[in-house]
């Protein structure tokens, strides 16, 4: 009777726990299904590539990613961030209204003045510091960890790289390392524009584990060999020439430039391929002007739907002449530049004068195959979509020019496009330059 008794208690006991288990079962998938939060600040003068290459990379993953101006309250620009080389964005919100909020990450972009703006926002020193002192995973690349982190002491003891000429920034307590990407404990660095994508797969792999970083580094197509020279394979070589007249090429800064190159955006375009585009090409010193397809110049961005503002209307554009048109890919972006009959026929007039013209990911495949415009030609595309070009004898290549047309494969070869691109238009040596200062090589 006592063992029965002690039975009955015991099946009692356990009955009653099970609605605090299953309580307990919910609580814990709830907190699965949870993304992480990831905090990227921006400022004016931030590198966009650097900023861009996180937000998408972590969206990628499935973080929940907010960018946030530093810029203070009060500022009649809204949330509009005047980022380097010209780049508008539109940020998610201010840094100033999450200071109560927890993030599983916050990865400061570099570029120059940004870093310093980025360092005097008294609100994002106090988050970081904090997120430091709790053990959280914080982060920076280019002259951020030197100008900004380092300023703050958060970087005391660690091993951490920067860009290569803020290094001497680095105090005694820090310990300089001349890599690529560097982690030690929870703090992650890198060096530059070049070097956004393995950063940002680093920091994939501080919050989700390597098999999580490599999941989403496969449709990226990075660089097997990351520091080492881009290759374009080049089939019926011409040189690609330049009319008119100088004009302005980095906005606001007076450079003068016979480049003139559009690039069309459109809702769902691939913000790592239009940055790379705009970001370069101004470096080299083009004139390029940003188009937008849709209704307005704010365009949002397919990955991480990143704001970014045109400088004018596609209408615009049709009634100018230009010695380039290259378009980013993304989905449904180059449907709707495959679409814009305004753009189609841009393109069509650029191909017939012999003019340069081209395209990355999507766009070869869903843009110029279906206009005819790669008739006769070599070229490549996102692996993917490879089997919509009617010759897919090049489509292994990361960078194919045959002629007056370029090309190329996806995210991760879009730093080499626009290197290409500039050694069509600028010269070898140019190029190489370029690449040298983007820490590519």
């Amino acid at each position: 009777m006592a063992m029965a008794a002690a039975s009955a208690s015991a099946m009692a006991r356990r009955a009653a726990s099970w609605p605090r288990l299953l309580l307990l079962s919910r609580a814990f998938a709830a907190a699965a299904a949870e993304p992480k939060r990831v905090l990227v600040p921006v400022a004016d003068g931030t590198e966009p590539v650097e900023a861009a290459a996180t937000a998408d990379v972590l969206n990628r993953a499935g973080a929940r990613v907010t960018v946030a101006t530093a810029d203070p309250a009060g500022d009649d620009r809204g949330l509009l961030v005047e980022a380097a080389f010209g780049v508008k964005l539109v940020a998610d919100g201010r840094v100033a209204d999450l200071e109560g909020e927890a993030f599983d990450l916050i990865a400061l972009p570099g570029g120059m003045p940004g870093s310093a703006n980025l360092r005097d926002c008294k609100v994002l020193e106090k988050m970081v510091k904090k997120q430091a002192e709790q053990g959280g995973l914080y982060a920076a690349i280019c002259a951020t960890p030197a100008v900004t982190l380092a300023h703050w002491g958060l970087l005391k003891g660690l091993k951490a790289t920067c860009y290569p000429s803020f290094m001497e920034k680095f105090t005694a307590e820090i310990i300089p390392v001349n890599s690529r990407v560097v982690v030690d404990r929870n703090a992650v660095t890198s060096q530059g524009p070049a070097t956004a994508i393995e950063y940002a797969l680093a920091l994939v792999e501080q919050l989700y584990g390597k098999e999580k970083s490599e999941e989403v580094a496969g449709p990226l197509y990075v660089r097997p060999q990351p520091g080492v020279d881009y290759v374009i394979d080049e089939f019926n070589s011409v040189e690609w020439k330049c009319s008119g007249t100088p004009q302005e090429g980095i906005p606001g800064q007076g450079l003068l430039s016979k480049h003139k190159v559009l690039v069309p955006v459109a809702n769902g375009s691939e913000e790592m391929e239009a940055l790379n585009l705009i970001d370069i090409l101004r470096r080299a010193g083009a004139n390029v002007t940003v188009a937008s397809v849709e209704d307005k110049l704010q365009v949002v961005t397919r990955r991480h739907k990143f704001n970014l503002i045109a400088d004018i209307m596609v209408e615009e554009a049709a009634k100018r002449e230009f010695d380039l048109i290259v378009m980013p890919g993304g989905l449904p972006g180059a449907q709707k530049l495959s679409s814009t009959k305004v753009l189609v026929d841009l393109l069509k007039k650029q191909a017939e004068s012999n003019k340069p013209y081209g395209a990355i990911c999507a766009s070869p495949a869903y843009v110029l195959e279906p206009h005819g415009l790669l008739k006769g030609k070599k070229a490549t595309s996102f692996p993917p979509m490879a089997h919509l070009l009617t010759d897919q004898s090049a489509c292994d290549s990361r960078v194919v020019v045959d002629g007056n047309l370029i090309t190329s494969k996806a995210p991760g070869s879009a730093t080499e496009f626009a290197l290409a691109i500039v050694e069509k238009l600028f010269g070898r040596e140019k190029a190489v330059s370029i690449a040298k200062e983007l820490i590519f090589m």
